[in-house]
């Protein structure tokens, strides 16, 4: 297969062969499991790497920043606790919980507290955006692992899901508006918005698409 036939953006989320069956399987396969994991933990450090470049951050995690600024908690505690806030309202909704959707409202929030330390905060402008960059690519690839391992919805997907499924407004339209809400929140309680969170707000789309696209290729199941 050609390199530009590889690159090209996915349109769904494709079938891998480590992808569950049912996504809400209680024994999954080792192999779902560790790449749903590994791809958690990706996609944390990249919002770690984000929220160290200083010029601002994804809506969600402006958001967390807000309630640091209120509550005495770690950027990582409080995306705990915002998942967590989250899922109560999957409660209306009537989502249904998968593994997936556990380990995303845990490790994603455990890995931004232990890679902040690491990470280097640059004070030169281009490099902040660079690693702006980097810390998007690392969520896209996270997710293009988490979303094809299929063991559940993360807990913003399924809000996203479920108001879709009882207002029949477009998904698309309901992301924006739950985005746009979440951003105003967050920057009201305090939350740093900047030049990140448009780089973020613009790539994060295409670099998700062309992380399954790759991820699909390379765990394609006609080599299984």
């Amino acid at each position: 297969m050609r390199l530009s036939s590889i690159l090209k953006t996915a349109k769904k989320v494709p079938k891998t062969h480590w992808s569950a069956d049912d996504p809400m399987t209680l024994t999954p396969k080792s192999k779902t499991v560790f790449i749903l994991i590994i791809g958690l933990w990706i996609f944390g450090t990249g919002d770690a790497i984000i929220i160290a470049s200083g010029i601002g951050v994804a809506p969600w995690t402006v958001l967390a920043q807000g309630i640091t600024n209120q509550i005495s908690m770690t950027v990582g505690q409080a995306t705990f606790l915002v998942s967590l806030t989250v899922l109560l309202l999957w409660i209306p909704l009537r989502e249904r919980l998968g593994i997936g959707t556990i380990l995303n409202a845990i490790l994603i929030a455990v890995a931004i507290d232990i890679m902040a330390p690491y990470l280097p905060s640059p004070e030169v402008y281009i490099f902040q955006i660079i690693q702006v960059f980097i810390g998007t690519i690392f969520v896209g690839i996270g997710s293009g692992m988490y979303l094809t391992s299929n063991l559940g919805p993360g807990p913003r997907d399924g809000l996203m899901t479920g108001l879709q499924r009882i207002s029949n407004v477009p998904i698309g339209r309901v992301r924006a508006i739950i985005e746009i809400t979440v951003l105003i929140l967050g920057f009201y309680l305090g939350g740093k918005i900047g030049l990140g969170t448009v780089i973020f707000a613009i790539f994060i789309g295409p670099v998700v698409a062309i992380s399954l696209r790759l991820t699909g290729y390379f765990g394609r199941t006609e080599n299984y």
